[in-house]
């Protein structure tokens, strides 16, 4: 057939500074799915959106061409109503695992489709996988199913979803147009749009471990997500929150499910409680069950009993010891003091360097990886006192580590000011 555009026609407008039309748009990206647009033509195109941007009519229409790329799913026939999650990701980031069950055993389905990790930031599937028996692949009426029957799924998301962004991921990592907020954008939200949930809560993450470093660029993000959700009908808010030290005191694999039901059981770390009650609020609020308080449900053991049904619904022994490392190694407190600081980004490039993370699709992950925290900022230690362990099955990995962690943290002798709260700011 003959193609109404050409893709140079296209690259060159963009790099000209002018902004696409809706015919164009569409075209491109149904031309690049089809293989008619060569990968190196769409990177030239994404550099140029990177350095040049796009207005909000743009981003919605590449957005609404993403999306119409694949399928969508419909969750209109479910008895409850659906409410869904998406972070840009940090070290330590175990969220979802404890939310989606809390948000369930408050009357609210969860579809949580989720990503495998790719560098520091660390996957959920990946984090899930470390249960015996657990699977992250579903046919969409299992998942169906499972949010009818238990209220909650973590799954994988299905490969008819939004199928150019799969394409232009891959391309975006290579050719260095990853940061270009109109395509962050539109990556996330096309596939949370054709997920079909009804409401949606965005965690935009902002310090050294996040993808923002600055809240300004977190706010800009947090802002054309919000609209384009909003724009196509799904009740959206945004809360930008502090990724400058790690969320609770591991960061890896297996030892972020510890945490996690360490959390369901009533317990766990401070930090990773109040941002899961925080997104948890914003997500029954948004599905219109505000009247219910999501803090109860944790407290009662509603939200641990979902978990256990949402593993073993999905093949996973609940009750299953989690992976243990082969070997593990400890850094000690060089001096006595208040331990003022400590980096998120180099704990996260530890413990991908220790094999919790890949660095390229496909790479096997190690269940048992990872990083635990024994001091956090504002807290008293001694010299000689465990510090930061180090797990992995592959000790020659321990030199690389710590070499990511050399100069990640601080002990002075004035605690530094704790924030009032791991949320800076809310978009809606």
């Amino acid at each position: 057939m003959t193609e109404p555009f050409d893709a140079v026609e296209v690259i060159a407008a963009k790099r000209d500074g002018h902004r696409l039309d809706d015919a164009r748009i569409d075209w491109v990206v149904d031309a690049f799915t089809r293989g008619v647009v060569a990968p190196e033509q769409m990177s030239a195109l994404a550099m140029a959106i990177l350095l040049n941007g796009m207005d909000r009519a743009e981003i919605a229409r590449w957005t609404a061409a993403m999306i119409a790329s694949g399928e969508r799913m419909d969750f209109s026939g479910l008895s409850r109503p659906t409410a869904d999650k998406h972070s840009t990701g940090g070290v330590g980031d175990k969220i979802t695992l404890p939310l989606a069950p809390l948000v369930a055993a408050c009357g609210v389905a969860v579809p949580q489709l989720s990503g495998r990790g790719l560098g520091h930031t660390g996957g959920t599937l990946d984090k899930l996988e470390s249960i015996p028996g657990w699977r992250a692949d579903l046919t969409n009426e299992r998942v169906v199913a499972q949010l009818e029957d238990v209220g909650a799924v973590i799954c994988a998301a299905g490969s008819g979803l939004a199928p150019a962004d799969k394409k232009l991921y891959a391309l975006r990592d290579v050719t260095g147009t990853v940061e270009a907020i109109p395509l962050i954008a539109s990556s996330i939200m096309s596939k949370k749009i054709a997920e079909g949930t009804g409401a949606l809560v965005l965690d935009v993450k902002v310090g050294s471990g996040a993808f923002m470093k600055h809240l300004d660029q977190a706010r800009e993000l947090a802002e054309t997500m919000v609209a384009l959700g909003t724009d196509a009908g799904v009740s959206t808010v945004a809360l930008l929150t502090d990724m400058s030290t790690p969320l609770g005191r591991t960061a890896g694999n297996a030892v972020e499910v510890a945490e996690s039901v360490e959390v369901l059981a009533g317990g766990g770390p401070r930090d990773v409680v109040d941002l899961t009650l925080a997104l948890a609020r914003e997500m029954v609020t948004a599905a219109g069950r505000g009247d219910v308080d999501p803090a109860d449900a944790l407290a009662d053991g509603r939200a641990m009993d979902v978990w256990r049904r949402m593993i073993a619904a999905q093949g996973g022994d609940p009750d299953a010891p989690l992976p243990t490392p082969r070997e593990t190694h400890v850094l000690t407190a060089p001096g006595d003091g208040v331990l003022t600081r400590l980096d998120a980004l180099a704990v996260g490039v530890a413990a991908w360097r220790l094999g919790a993370g890949r660095s390229g699709p496909g790479e096997q992950v190690q269940a048992a990886a990872g990083v635990v925290l024994h001091a956090k900022p504002g807290e008293q230690v001694r010299a000689g006192q465990p510090l930061i362990e180090l797990h992995t099955d592959t000790p020659e990995r321990f030199a690389r580590a710590m070499e990511a962690l050399d100069g990640a943290f601080e002990i002075g002798g004035d605690a530094p000011e704790a924030p009032e709260s791991v949320v800076l700011a809310r978009v809606d």
